[in-house]
């Protein structure tokens, strides 16, 4: 029985069809003009269908996937299926060989009981993982993350091959979180391409290779969650956001050890360094890397200079909203202060943003800014916390220019200039 009740979709033949079969099969001799059968057509309604299908995928994924398997299955009419798994393997044998796991060694001067030991000895503290970005005059740079290698008496490599190697330690910057190590280049025969992060799109397959947990030489993948997000980050580790991070969200498995470690694209080239996850209950498929637009600049300094060339204007600050709220709570004692001869702080009712100054050094000491200090705001711009501070010194500054801070001090208003200078280099 026809599933349709039109006579042009019936399964049933006449006699007359079968009369005329010979008839419509053959192509017309004399006639000018011929009549199409519903065989004749519905073979070419087919054959049609077939090549837009074709074409069409051709359009749509061809210049994405170069290189790809593509296969064609009549019987589950799938047309033109991709193998994408092969996109995958070749992009992370590209450059699996410059990924190492990253060895942060410390001192540690307590034997056994806890007793002191005046030897001390080098023990590991923590693992990452890093990238070979750079090869010249037989020394190899490697990148990883500044938290990777932070407080660090010496750092090792660990190779694809499982060579274990000694690595110095070129140059490393908190604010960005990033570092680079360099090794002998004796034997270092890939590095890594850089990609460009800005061509990103969301819903992009990208690849996470590192040593997390361990578990050297250990890939994960995932899509682009979000090309640009910007994260507070907590530089000093004491639960107070003092810096903002830009990074990408990724949904591809990071876990300790990670850090470091390139992300990449479906080409094989470097669009990230891997740098943190969302550690939470109930939280899942939140990672973040940096940019390696971002990431080079900053590089290419550390590897020039050792350091990066950011405006220096030396105070270690605390926020005052932060300040009222450790009072609020308990955690600092006024009177106390005052017992110990510490001067208290003198404000109008009126000013209830800005950063304390714990400690003047470099170009503020010199300058006069003093311990208690309360720092409003710079060039006439308010600065309400420490991580305003930093932006408007970083994104508007350069060294050596000067700029104007006001501050509060025994509740009167002061205003100063201090000339910004450079960071001694951070070991």
């Amino acid at each position: 029985m026809s599933l349709f009740d039109d006579d042009f979709f019936s399964t049933k033949v006449s006699r007359r069809a079968r009369a005329s079969r010979k008839d419509d099969l053959s192509f017309p001799r004399r006639s000018r003009s011929f009549k199409w059968s519903t065989f004749r057509i519905a073979l070419v309604s087919s054959i049609t269908s077939a090549v837009a299908a074709t074409v069409l995928f051709g359009l749509l994924f061809g210049n994405g996937l170069d290189g790809e398997r593509r296969t064609v299955s009549t019987s589950s009419g799938a047309v033109g299926a991709v193998d994408i798994s092969e996109r995958f393997i070749q992009a992370s044998s590209k450059v699996r060989p410059a990924v190492v796991s990253v060895i942060n060694e410390q001192m540690f001067s307590y034997g056994l009981g806890g007793e002191l030991d005046e030897n001390g000895s080098l023990q590991e503290a923590g693992v990452g993982s890093g990238v070979i970005l750079k090869k010249h005059d037989g020394i190899a740079y490697i990148v990883t993350n500044y938290h990777v290698i932070s407080n660090a008496s010496a750092v090792k490599v660990v190779m694809l091959n499982g060579e274990k190697r000694e690595a110095q330690v070129v140059g490393q910057d908190q604010i960005s979180d990033l570092a680079v190590l360099s090794i002998d280049a004796k034997d270092v025969d890939t590095v890594a391409e850089v990609g460009d992060s800005s061509t990103l799109r969301a819903a992009e397959f990208v690849m996470a290779i590192g040593n997390p947990l361990g578990l050297h030489d250990s890939l994960s993948y995932g899509i682009v969650s979000k090309t640009r997000q910007v994260m507070p980050v907590s530089l000093n580790q004491d639960g107070y956001y003092d810096w903002e991070q830009e990074v990408i969200q990724i949904n591809a498995s990071i876990n300790q050890g990670n850090s470091g470690g390139p992300l990449i694209d479906l080409n094989g080239n470097v669009v990230g360094i891997n740098s943190m996850k969302m550690a939470d209950y109930g939280v899942e498929g939140i990672a973040f890397a940096i940019p390696i637009n971002n990431a080079m600049p900053i590089v290419n300094d550390l590897i020039e200079k050792g350091y990066v060339a950011r405006p220096y204007l030396g105070v270690a600050t605390i926020d005052l909203e932060q300040y009222w709220g450790q009072i609020a709570a308990g955690g600092y004692d006024p009177e106390a202060e005052e017992e110990a001869g510490e001067p208290l702080l003198e404000l109008p009712d009126s000013v209830y943003k800005g950063v304390i100054v714990l400690e003047a050094s470099g170009p503020s000491k010199k300058a006069g800014l003093q311990f208690n200090d309360v720092i409003i705001s710079l060039d006439g711009q308010s600065v309400a916390s420490t991580m305003e501070l930093r932006k408007y010194l970083y994104g508007k500054k350069h060294v050596g220019e000067d700029v104007e801070v006001a501050y509060y001090r025994d509740g009167k208003l002061h205003t100063v200039k201090v000339e910004l200078s450079v960071k001694e280099l951070e070991k």
